[in-house]
């Protein structure tokens, strides 16, 4: 399961889900310098501190992506049925599910998954993203 690239609805749209970066790198065509975003299914799981500041903010957020530092972003993940996937995971790396730069395309997501969650809906609104300082949010997309 470690290994395992998931196709699944994510909490905004249709993406992989792997506890290994390697395999999406390999599933996504893409260089493995660049880095994912990590999806937990609850705030224990998160394993870098965020600034006290903000963490009630953060904490009530929706759909929406994190950045503490260059190497590290993530999104605590509200929607039930993708936390159940994300509880037995513990925690895992997310992309969406179209190859490095190009637009989402089904047959090219079904040939580079290992398993396939039904059922997949796309959805039109992308996630927020914020970058993460000591003062202040800013925010990204």
């Amino acid at each position: 399961m470690h290994n395992r690239v998931f196709l699944t609805n994510t909490d905004t749209t249709i993406g992989f889900i792997s506890k290994s970066s390697q395999a999406l790198d390999i599933a996504k065509k893409r260089a493995s310098n660049k880095k994912y975003i990590e999806v937990l299914p609850s705030f224990e799981a998160l394993s870098k501190r965020t600034p006290k500041r903000h963490r009630k903010v953060i904490r009530r957020a929706t759909k929406t992506t994190f950045i503490i530092t260059q190497n590290y972003s993530f999104r605590v993940i509200k929607d039930s049925r993708h936390n159940l996937l994300l509880k037995r995971l513990k925690k895992a790396y997310s992309s969406s599910a179209n190859a490095s730069n190009q637009k989402y395309d089904y047959t090219y997501a079904y040939k580079n998954a290992d398993i396939i969650v039904y059922p997949l809906k796309e959805q039109s609104k992308p996630s927020k993203i914020y970058k993460v300082g000591k003062t202040k949010l800013k925010r990204l997309r």
